[in-house]
């Protein structure tokens, strides 16, 4: 019999969590003592008592190093709070399909990974999506005055093995492990959305064309392998780097322009009709892709059953979406940055598609972005319609205008710095004079019509969530955005965005940092991010 022990800890005041949990370095989880443990517990004691002796907790990761530790840590935290669990990294989708009480995700999803890596934490509810900020408040309020925690140390789980463990734990009923094959409970899934047999044919057929999928050692990797090639019949060597590692290989598991150059330099050498790339934990990396599907959806099986209800943004992400949800009457919501805030609206049924600046895309069919979902959604509208990316990319331009849109990442810069410089740019906008100031570089010259920092009123729960990112939007739609990102493990992220919408024919296949250039100036100009901060440019261009 597996006993309890009372371990007797103290608080630690930084773990709020963030967009995504809390994510720290691995070495501040492994050197501090109890860390883990009492995030652990903070999480657990959300869950009502009552329900933990009959509740079921999904966990699952991204493969990075320190998850297997903290699987055991977790497993024996739950056991000695009265909770069932089964791991899993498909969490959103396990949870609904079995009903869970929530889940326990284990990612720090596009950052580095290894013993000098990062580390992440994040709780999802019932529902399957991110806890909301009322639940993640209260975590961290527990977290702040935690004096102890309890733990079955005894207890071992073996992850290698598919099937239930039991155990006997005190005072408690048995205590059940279930290790599952996540990749076949999301491939049934995926079966009810997309019409296996039309994008079978569009990747093995006759006239099949070829793709090429870059898991970048993530946990994604063996979900491709099975649902792509094995299922659907791609060849082996359309998925690479597939096999998931605690390092991601010793590569930055982000896979934008300049973590995924390799994608970038083979797509440019005309072999492959399509290509992708995925983050850690399965969310795949581009802009537009959201408004694209949108405006395809009957390409889908799935929304020609449900209809579409609504779709949705984050706020600081490219404005493509609404040009496609005015153009087809679609309700359109504007939220912050965040899959909680998408979350509260599917549940309340008013939303099926949606996309967020950290270039997740995702639908209702879970509470999540999902990569995999988005790639097989853009070979279902190559299947329909019959024609290459790139057409079908020019097509939608020319008949929605086109959305030129670039963001930089300046990370782990001096945490004063980054606050002051944010501190000293509002109290530049909010002078009276800023609106209707004209900003002027090369031959473009903009007026200023807002100037805030974005605040959401929730149309679900009326909750409201201030702060959310500086805006400076000109007479023409265009934006420069300003944000501190939440999914940083050190020091802080400075995010910048601009946003520019042309529709004029001539200008629309025009390179994106061309045309964006002279925001971009101006928006270091007013901003003077790079003298406050010492940096001398981005840490990324997406």
């Amino acid at each position: 019999m597996a006993k309890i022990t009372t371990v007797k800890t103290k608080p630690y005041t930084d773990q709020k969590p963030g967009t995504s949990g809390l994510r720290k370095r691995v070495t501040v989880f492994q050197q501090n003592q109890h860390y883990a443990e009492n995030f652990i517990q903070s999480i657990i004691s959300v869950i009502e008592p009552a329900e933990r002796q009959t509740a079921t907790l999904v966990v699952g990761g991204d493969g990075r190093f320190f998850m297997k530790d903290a699987i055991q840590l977790i497993v024996q935290i739950a056991a000695a709070n009265g909770n069932g669990i089964m791991s899993t990294p498909a969490v959103s989708c396990v949870i609904r399909k079995i009903k869970a009480v929530g889940g326990i995700i284990l990612t720090a999803s596009h950052n580095p990974g290894g013993p000098n890596g990062d580390f992440g934490i994040k709780y999802n509810i019932s529902s399957g999506g991110p806890a909301p900020e009322g639940i993640t408040n209260k975590i961290f309020e527990i977290s702040k005055g935690l004096q102890e925690y309890h733990i079955c140390p005894e207890l071992k789980v073996d992850l290698s093995k598919i099937g239930k463990q039991t155990f006997d734990v005190d005072t408690f009923k048995p205590f059940t492990v279930e290790i599952v094959d996540s990749v076949d409970a999301y491939a049934e899934m995926l079966r009810g959305i997309f019409d296996f047999a039309a994008l079978k044919e569009l990747l093995s057929g006759a006239n099949h064309i070829n793709v090429r999928l870059d898991a970048m050692h993530g946990v994604v990797g063996p979900y491709v392998k099975k649902i792509v090639c094995e299922e659907l019949g791609s060849p082996a060597n359309s998925a690479v780097n597939c096999v998931p590692q605690e390092d991601f290989g010793g590569h930055h598991p982000d896979p934008n322009l300049t973590y995924a150059a390799d994608l970038v330099k083979t797509m440019k050498g005309g072999e492959y009709d399509f290509g992708a790339a995925f983050d850690a934990d399965g969310v795949i990396k581009s802009e537009t892709w959201w408004a694209v599907i949108a405006a395809n959806v009957t390409s889908i099986p799935y929304f020609q059953k449900t209809g579409v209800k609504g779709l949705a943004r984050s706020m600081p992400t490219s404005g493509a979406l609404d040009n496609v949800a005015k153009a087809l009457k679609m309700p359109l919501y504007e939220s912050p940055t965040g899959w909680k805030f998408f979350g509260n609206l599917m549940d309340a049924g008013k939303l099926s598609l949606c996309g967020e600046e950290s270039f997740g895309t995702g639908s209702d069919h879970i509470r999540e972005k999902d990569g995999l979902w988005a790639v097989l959604a853009w070979l279902s509208i190559l299947a329909t319609r019959k024609q290459s990316v790139e057409e079908i990319m020019k097509d939608h331009w020319q008949k929605f205008g086109r959305n030129f849109f670039t963001r930089y990442d300046y990370e782990e810069v001096d945490s004063d710095a980054a606050n002051k410089m944010i501190k000293d740019l509002e109290t530049v906008m909010f002078d009276a004079s800023f609106i209707g100031k004209k900003f002027s570089s090369g031959d473009k010259t903009y007026k200023v019509t807002v100037a805030d920092n974005f605040a959401y009123t929730d149309p679900v729960d009326e909750s409201v969530s201030k702060n959310q990112g500086l805006r400076i939007i000109f007479s023409d739609c265009s934006r420069i955005i300003f944000r501190l990102s939440g999914t940083g493990s050190a020091g802080a992220t400075i995010r910048l965005y601009i946003d520019s919408y042309e529709k004029d024919p001539q200008k629309i296949d025009q390179d994106p940092q061309v045309m964006l250039a002279p925001l971009v100036d101006i928006a270091l100009k007013v901003s003077h991010l790079h003298e406050k901060t010492g940096r001398t440019g981005p840490t990324v261009i997406t």
